[in-house]
């Protein structure tokens, strides 16, 4: 069974920073190919970062530069470092481990999610 629980959302100004963090059940991290998705209020979910087993990583457009997602195996624990946070960030956000080609971010078939945490950016 896998469980996600993410923590870390919060409130801050438009650029500052936030570190969201998911704990894994033991061994998902390396296991599954893991990401962030975020969703707003009347808007599709949206991925904005994922990393294969290997380390290799993918970032939507949108957080390029910004965001940073890094794992770290030995606490079963992904991370989404956010920078320069502006308002159109604001969201749910919600970390996913999934099966597929688990090396390449970009094929990772985000099965398992956890409940989120949110993030509000004002301006």
């Amino acid at each position: 069974q896998v469980q996600l629980v993410e923590s870390g959302g919060g409130s801050v100004q438009a650029g500052g920073s936030l570190r969201l963090s998911c704990a894994a059940s033991r061994s998902t991290i390396s296991t599954y190919c893991m990401g962030w998705f975020r969703q707003a209020p009347g808007k599709e979910r949206e991925k904005v970062a994922g990393i294969g087993i290997f380390g290799s990583t993918a970032y939507a457009d949108s957080v390029k530069g910004r965001f940073t997602i890094s794992q770290d195996n030995a606490k079963n624990t992904l991370y989404l470092q956010m920078n320069s946070l502006k308002p159109e960030d604001t969201a749910m956000y919600y970390c996913a481990a999934g099966g597929g080609t688990v090396w390449n971010p970009n094929r990772c078939t985000d099965e398992y999610w956890g409940q989120g945490t949110q993030v509000t950016v004002s301006s």
